[in-house]
């Protein structure tokens, strides 16, 4: 391996450092551990490494054809070491000013479609709801007048025949009318029977389907 490719590689893997102190940091940023159960922290802890180790693994390919020394070990330490002693306070700052500022685009997105979008459909659901339920009591009422309307026509349109019918049963003779009411109650009583015995008959049907 010449100088120039192992400066390469010593360079590289500082970098590798740095970047993997500033990946545990923003890892544990949003992980928050003491609000997970161990079962998902233990989880996300394999898959983070698994992914760390992969890419230091492409960087140290990249530049050496993956070639393994020990001051790649040194260089990996010594870019961690920089990372938490130079660059790790500010990092976390900008890491909570990115944080805050994508927390903050994403409710003025997000209330902006609501203002825009949400509201007014709610707002077009509650008047077509409330014209509905509107028309609805319109239709009821207006029915109701109509029904009173119908029936004050039928009482006067049926009042002159009904006068008429009593006074031609006024006009009638005695013994007709004592024929005619004997007869309707004959014709009534003939109706009851029959009544009774349909009950008689289903009572008796049912008693046999039983059996």
């Amino acid at each position: 391996m010449s100088l120039t490719t192992q400066f390469y590689t010593m360079i590289a893997m500082i970098g590798m450092g740095s970047w993997l102190g500033a990946a545990l940091d923003t890892y544990g940023r949003f992980l928050k551990r003491p609000k997970r159960a161990q079962w998902f922290v233990f989880i996300n802890d394999i898959l983070f490494w698994v992914l760390q180790g992969l890419i230091i693994f492409y960087t140290l390919l990249s530049v050496n054809e993956g070639e393994l020394r020990v001051y790649v070990f040194l260089a990996l330490l010594c870019g961690y070491a920089a990372y938490q002693s130079l660059f790790r306070t500010g990092y976390l700052r900008l890491l909570d000013v990115l944080i805050s500022g994508v927390i903050s685009t994403y409710r003025f997105i997000a209330k902006t479609i609501y203002l825009l979008i949400v509201r007014p459909l709610q707002l077009l659901i509650q008047f077509l709801i409330v014209l509905a339920l509107g028309g609805f009591n319109l239709l009821t009422a207006l029915s109701k007048i109509l029904y009173n309307i119908l029936l004050v026509l039928l009482k006067i349109i049926l009042s002159p025949i009904h006068w008429i019918g009593v006074l031609l049963w006024k006009l009638v003779p005695r013994n007709l009318k004592k024929l005619l009411v004997k007869y309707f109650y004959n014709y009534a009583g003939i109706l009851r029977k029959i009544k009774n015995i349909k009950y008689v008959i289903i009572k008796w049907w049912k008693k046999i389907s039983k059996s």
